[in-house]
């Protein structure tokens, strides 16, 4: 009988044994089917989750509301290279950096739902959904890359990491409809390219995911040059990897010259430093043909190719020079002026070590320890160049991500994705160890950094807990800057402007494409650095004297003023000019020649008729 009941249980024990490996050996193969299917499912949640910001069109960030406008306006009749926003800073219209790649999905996806409800609720539903779809390429590449690096079943950590990278998935969010998800994509899809063992394959893809970023934006060229220069240094060490830079040079320079031909609008023809434009171009294509003359030579021995490659980069540096000085002093081109007033004002635009720690905190707790294990197994695989020279890659974007931080904090996505591998190699070495070593030792120490990884991936949701109390007078400041912020922007309170004839409105930069998207009245200007005479009006406006305000408004033909108490941007005006125009008019002292209009109770902004 005991007998018995000992077979049954050690037959049991075998036979979950079996089934696991039977499992993991499934899960091994099918990988791509089984993270398409956990994309869906996330965007099924997320989809629920953000209901009601897609039902009131809850468009937060100022960029997702002029590409929403852009889509719509291109649907409606505007040219495909013209990508001014007509309604701010009319007559003329602002000048748009961007292209018109990611107006495609957004685009078929209204095309699609306008077929079966109306255009209103088909472009909501479009715009919660565009933004997901960068996510599966995310999870896609995440997936092969630990592939990889570490093989196994390691990819089901690294599809799933960036649910705990908050700065990095709100990228993907609903809503959400700007560019950065789909660069933030083609950032690791060029890094699954360099993780590929195929040359050909992995040469291809890390061009043209290139190519396409930069089409895209010049957001992430500091990554895409690592890109590059990581398939150059692993030709260097071995001469043998030529057909990955060979297809990898003529995938690059091929894609840009399509996606300039394809996409460069009317104003990105000139030579502009902030986009996809004739500099870039040349600087992109040269190199391209530079990198395939060098895998042509007979260069025999590393010394040589190193000094060829050497010499090919400043050939380059020294070409770019000559041709586009403008560019070396920065992409954005802007004055000091509005770099003093403007630019050091945005909080995305400065350093790490200028934010709140209940910021740096979550943002460094992925990038840190992620960055760190990757250094450690490029050391580790240092004699095995199929897994040293993935793991290099890994560990020179993400310590070029965290170095970057300490530039602009606007870098904290691109951080946290490039982090992944290295956090989700250790959750995997540290799972497999606790449950499949015998070692005592050994299954503690994975304990430890299980329960490490727990805070890692578990940032965003603990450091609220373990923040101190932050004094009651600044809580409650803070609080209602947040308020003012998110009231004023919501569809219920800007849809009764639309009672007036279109005008337009003299409101804060970051108010203005808020106020197109939800009405149809004209703004005076928004975030968008090469509309700088724009943006230092409506500052000099608002910083001076009220007759030099009415002598601006008058300048752009506004005939409304609105304003929002506490929206964070009207406090820098406060702070730096309490005497100036704003300040004034948030304390109740308008001059006369400023006409209260009344469009209901309850609104949280205040509408005056400049007479």
């Amino acid at each position: 009988m005991l007998e018995s009941g000992a077979r049954n249980r050690y037959g049991g024990r075998v036979g979950a044994v079996w089934l696991g490996h039977r499992l993991a050996a499934w899960a091994h193969v099918h990988w791509k089917a089984l993270t398409v299917i956990a994309w869906v499912c996330l965007c099924g949640w997320f989809i629920v989750e953000r209901w009601n910001a897609i039902y009131w069109l809850a468009l937060n960030d100022t960029d997702d509301n002029i590409r929403f406008l852009q889509v719509k306006d291109w649907l409606a009749g505007q040219g495909w290279y013209d990508l001014r926003q007509h309604r701010l800073d009319p007559p003329h219209g602002a000048n748009i950096h961007w292209s018109r790649i990611v107006d495609l999905p957004l685009a078929g996806l209204m095309l699609f739902f306008r077929m079966f409800i109306d255009h209103g609720q088909a472009d909501r539903l479009a715009a919660g959904l565009a933004p997901i779809l960068p996510l599966l390429l995310t999870m896609l590449a995440l997936g092969f890359i630990m592939r990889r690096l570490i093989g196994g079943n390691s990819w089901i950590i690294a599809i799933f990491a960036p649910l705990s990278a908050g700065m990095a998935l709100s990228m993907y969010m609903p809503m959400r409809v700007d560019h950065h998800g789909w660069q933030l994509a083609m950032t690791l899809v060029a890094l699954a390219g360099l993780a590929d063992h195929r040359q050909v394959r992995g040469g291809l893809v890390a061009g043209l995911a290139s190519a396409v970023s930069i089409a895209i934006g010049m957001e992430m060229f500091v990554y895409l040059v690592a890109t590059g220069l990581v398939i150059a240094l692993r030709w260097v060490a071995d001469g043998g990897q030529v057909k990955r830079m060979q297809v990898y040079a003529v995938a690059l320079a091929g894609g840009v010259t399509m996606g300039f031909l394809l996409f460069a609008s009317y104003d990105n023809r000139a030579p502009v430093c902030d986009a996809l434009s004739p500099v870039w171009l040349s600087v992109l294509g040269m190199a391209g043909a530079g990198m395939v003359l060098l895998s042509l030579l007979p260069l025999r021995s590393w010394p040589v190719r190193l000094a060829a490659g050497a010499a090919l980069a400043a050939v380059l540096g020294a070409g770019a020079w000559l041709l586009w000085p403008q560019c070396l002093t920065g992409a954005y081109q802007i004055s000091p002026e509005l770099n003093r007033l403007w630019l050091d004002n945005i909080r995305e635009a400065k350093p790490i070590y200028r934010q709140s720690a209940d910021v740096v905190k979550p943002l460094l707790a992925l990038p840190v320890p992620g960055m760190l294990v990757s250094v450690i197994a490029c050391f580790i695989y240092r004699r095995e160049p199929g897994r040293f020279w993935p793991w290099l890659a890994v560990a020179l974007l993400s310590s070029l991500s965290l170095a970057l931080l300490f530039w602009q904090i606007r870098v904290g996505p691109a951080a946290q994705l490039l982090a992944i591998p290295g956090a989700a190699a250790l959750g995997y070495l540290a799972l497999t160890t606790l449950f499949f070593t015998k070692k005592m030792i050994a299954r503690l120490a994975a304990l430890a950094g299980i329960l490490l990884l727990v805070g890692v991936f578990g940032a965003y949701e603990l450091s609220p807990y373990l923040e101190p109390a932050k004094p009651q007078k600044s809580a409650v400041k803070r609080k209602s800057v947040r308020s003012a912020s998110a009231r004023c922007r919501t569809l219920p309170a800007l849809t009764p402007l639309n009672r007036l004839p279109a005008a337009t409105i003299f409101t804060m930069v970051d108010l203005g494409p808020r106020l197109l998207a939800a009405t149809h009245h004209r703004a005076i200007a928004g975030p968008y650095h090469r509309n700088a005479e724009a943006i230092l009006d409506i500052h000099h406006a608002f910083d001076g004297s009220a007759d030099r305000f009415r002598a601006i408004a008058r300048k752009h033909g506004a005939t409304y003023l609105l304003i929002c108490p506490n929206f964070p941007e009207g406090t820098v005006y406060q702070a730096r000019s309490p005497k100036g125009f704003y300040a004034q008019m948030a304390k109740g002292k308008g001059p006369a020649w400023l006409e209260p209009v009344n469009l209901g109770e309850g609104l949280p902004y205040k509408l005056y008729r400049i007479r």
